[in-house]
């Protein structure tokens, strides 16, 4: 009788577990077709990574009924994460392919830096909070994912590699964006940025045509954060 009870017990256990991860799956879907798509983002490859990772895993606690709204969730006075529609976006306009290399300025949660993962060969990602950081390592850890690098260091005031990459990611807004370190990007890099202080922030699409010739792209008017640093700077020297 008490192991017949126990089975029981075990069988309402899976299903309620199948029930909640239907449920997430929907929300995803609900996700990409109603907020993502609309907004733009309508690259498929992008869109399977997205639906494949669990973002649930990078919210914290007290926003898990948020997970999939069409909000920036807080990670620490400082941080936030992008809105699912800016993740869409930026990854429909940056196209990444599989044999490129990303430079991710902010690693946050880890979320972004775990959906451009499926994407790419190999994403280099700072951060400028050290508990951000080791928050998302464990989490990318978790997933089992092993093409993610993750360095501590303040962006803000330029960043040395001796990687060349072929995207570049800047997840907070710098209220001018020059090109002091534009050399650490290939010839048909791109860079995905937000640009401009207040209520007046583009979101841009910067790519390098020639060694010494670049194009410049506005995709969407949006406002975030400034990047730590930079709040009271007047340009971005990256």
């Amino acid at each position: 009788m008490q192991r017949s009870l126990i089975n029981i017990l075990k069988l309402q256990a899976l299903f309620l577990a199948k029930i909640n991860m239907n449920n997430i799956q929907q929300a995803k879907q609900n996700a990409i077709n109603s907020q993502i798509r609309p907004w733009g983002g309508l690259n498929y490859i992008a869109n399977n990574a997205l639906m494949d990772t669990p973002r649930e895993l990078f919210v914290p606690g007290a926003y898990q009924n948020l997970v999939f709204a069409d909000i920036a969730i807080p990670l620490t006075d400082k941080a936030k994460m992008f809105s699912p529609k800016i993740e869409g976006r930026l990854l429909d306009a940056l196209n990444i392919g599989q044999d490129e290399m990303v430079l991710e300025v902010g690693t946050g949660s880890g979320y972004l830096t775990s959906v451009v993962s499926k994407l790419c060969k190999s994403i280099t990602s700072i951060e400028i909070d050290e508990e951000l950081s080791q928050g998302a390592g464990a989490k990318i850890k978790e997933l089992g994912i092993n093409n993610v690098s993750l360095e501590v260091g303040d962006a803000s005031k330029g960043w040395q590699s001796n990687d060349f990459f072929d995207v570049v990611i800047v997840s907070s807004s710098v209220p001018k964006i020059t090109g002091r370190y534009f050399h650490l990007l290939n010839v048909g890099g791109r860079i995905f940025v937000v640009e401009g202080t207040g209520n007046a922030m583009q979101a841009k699409l910067i790519t390098r045509i020639s060694e010494h010739k670049w194009e410049t792209k506005s995709l969407f008017e949006t406002h975030l954060d400034a990047m730590q640093g930079l709040e009271s700077v007047e340009q971005f020297n990256f």
